[in-house]
């Protein structure tokens, strides 16, 4: 006797399998006042769907306040400040995620090299557990850089919290088993945790080409799209030379009629994590 085929992420969705679904997340909600402004205003009044909190960043707490219980805001799991002359460190004692000069590591590779995964699971599920103090309703977990997406005892913290509060995350499908060196998507499937069919591991500061791409080529499946929108001030300029390039992306969201046209032309249905989530919690 056959068993039965396993469904699909968009059926387990409620869609067919052919459906193509499109998540639009916000990465860095917290880290600015700036961003707090341009991912509210693109939840609000844009395209996006959801977005991600940086709960160790000095403008988290604003940010939990403006969140309606109807905004779908995972947390954006952070151990690293990548700025120079911007830092900010973790929120529980943890001496091997500090750098020499205040703040978490600015590089992956200097994290990677001293950070205790004691600490990285005690630093991740106390930002999980603020942000649920704050009144946050959690839907998902998504790491800043992939900080603990593709080292394999850092890995092991992201799906024991998965497992833990139950919630869905990002993971990269451009990047394989093979270049990862383990198989970090099909041990994620294993433990029951949903993540989005497609996602690109591209950081580069600056979207808007990299979205039109996206939209044109959608497949089949729920895919995940990154945006860093924040508004311009003087504020964000001072911490990054990539704030041009953040404030594209706000415009991109908000305000670009080309964005609009070709997602209205890809037939595609906009989603948030919270459909995974309910999906992963109904079992």
């Amino acid at each position: 006797m056959t068993s039965a085929p396993e469904l699909s992420l968009a059926e387990r969705l409620g869609y067919t399998a052919n459906t193509r679904l499109v998540i639009i997340s916000c990465d860095d909600l917290g880290s600015s006042h700036a961003s707090n402004e341009g991912v509210c205003d693109a939840l609000r009044h844009g395209v996006a769907t959801c977005a991600s909190l940086m709960v160790p960043a000095p403008w988290a707490r604003d940010a939990a306040l403006r969140c309606r219980p109807s905004d779908d805001i995972g947390v954006h799991l952070t151990l690293n400040c990548e700025h120079e002359n911007y830092r900010f460190g973790p929120i529980s004692h943890a001496p091997s995620l500090l750098s020499g000069e205040g703040g978490f590591p600015r590089t992956l590779d200097d994290l990677w090299q001293h950070a205790d995964p004691a600490e990285v699971l005690r630093e991740c599920r106390a930002q999980i557990e603020r942000a649920l103090a704050w009144d946050v309703d959690v839907t998902h977990l998504a790491p800043h850089l992939s900080a603990i997406t593709l080292r394999p005892e850092f890995f092991d913290v992201y799906l024991e919290l998965a497992c833990e509060f139950v919630l869905p995350i990002r993971l990269p499908s451009t990047i394989t088993a093979e270049q990862a060196g383990f198989p970090f998507r099909r041990l994620a499937a294993e433990e029951g945790v949903l993540f989005p069919d497609h996602f690109d591991h591209d950081w580069r500061a600056g979207s808007r080409e990299r979205v039109y791409d996206a939209i044109r080529e959608l497949r089949p499946g729920v895919t995940e799209i990154h945006v860093q929108p924040v508004i311009d001030t003087p504020e964000v300029r001072a911490i990054t030379a990539s704030a041009a390039l953040w404030i594209d992306d706000h415009e991109l969201v908000t305000a670009d009629l080309t964005l609009r046209t070709l997602l209205a032309e890809s037939g595609a249905v906009p989603i948030g994590y919270r459909a995974l989530r309910d999906a992963m919690r109904a079992g």
